[in-house]
């Protein structure tokens, strides 16, 4: 029996903003539910990050059967549906790709835009908008909400233990925002796998994912240092990016559950061919 579990589930409603640790999430077409359906845009409609913004670290979230509630220090909580079908259509930009997303409501905006201090907008992607994942890694089927490119990234654990050996100070897995987050496995195991059942759903893991500097932002505070990378340079370089965990994408709905088990269906050679230090 496979010694592989599913150690943690956690979701961001909001792109780049805080995110939930959940102990079950139902998995749909286009990823797990209300995963970064939301998205902070500029007066651009380009999107925002804590790339520019690490304050977004900050802004919490959280989910009752109706509505999606914002908070962050100092702020009173503000709250919108979960089931929102109006709103000012927008075309909206993520990287290299567009798509069309709808905006919330001015009174979130200007919530948010207080806390942050610039003018910004929160957007929906609503069911009927299409944002294709990249066909180079994708079936013409796989689409996605407001991530960078993929609908799930997945780390063992053990990955972490052994970047947090190298490091001058614990750092939490936190930093590096997982969806799926594997238990059992040697570090950096998910390098090798290219095909993975959990519970019920396929997995297929076409790419690593390569790292900014969002990893440096302390989650619970905000606070920019540059330890983390400085790290992954030495130790998980590869032609001038550094990479920690898979991209992943689904072949079918479903629910996933803490602790199901994982089994790895197909392996191949280490993506990225990383010579272990």
């Amino acid at each position: 029996m496979s010694n592989l579990k599913l150690q943690d589930i956690y979701i961001y409603p909001i792109k780049s903003c805080a995110g939930i640790r959940v102990k079950e999430w139902l998995v749909l077409e286009k990823g797990l539910q209300y995963d970064r359906q939301w998205m902070l845009v500029d007066q651009n409609q380009q999107f925002l990050s804590q790339r520019k913004l690490p304050k977004m670290a900050l802004l919490n979230t959280r989910l009752t059967d109706q509505h999606l509630i914002l908070s962050t220090p100092g702020f009173e909580d503000i709250s919108l549906s979960l089931h929102q079908t109006e709103g000012e259509t927008l075309t909206v930009t993520i990287w290299k790709d567009q798509c069309q997303a709808n905006l919330v409501s001015a009174e979130v905006d200007e919530w948010l835009s207080d806390f942050l201090e610039m003018d910004c907008n929160l957007v929906y992607q609503p069911k009927q908008s299409i944002r294709q994942v990249d066909q180079k890694y994708a079936k013409p089927t796989d689409n996605v909400y407001f991530s960078d490119g993929f609908p799930f990234l997945i780390i063992s654990e053990n990955s972490l233990v052994e970047l947090n050996s190298h490091m001058p100070y614990e750092i939490s897995m936190s930093r590096f925002r997982p969806n799926l987050v594997i238990s059992g496995s040697a570090s950096y195991a998910e390098d090798f796998w290219r095909e993975i059942s959990i519970g019920e759903i396929n997995f297929r893991l076409p790419k690593p994912c390569s790292r900014c500097p969002v990893t440096n932002i302390d989650p619970e505070t905000g606070i920019f240092s540059k330890e983390t990378i400085k790290m992954l340079n030495k130790i998980r370089r590869l032609e001038n990016k550094v990479y920690f965990g898979q991209n992943a994408l689904h072949d079918n709905i479903g629910r996933l559950f803490v602790d199901d088990l994982v089994t790895v269906n197909t392996a191949g050679p280490a993506q990225p061919e990383i010579i272990p230090h």
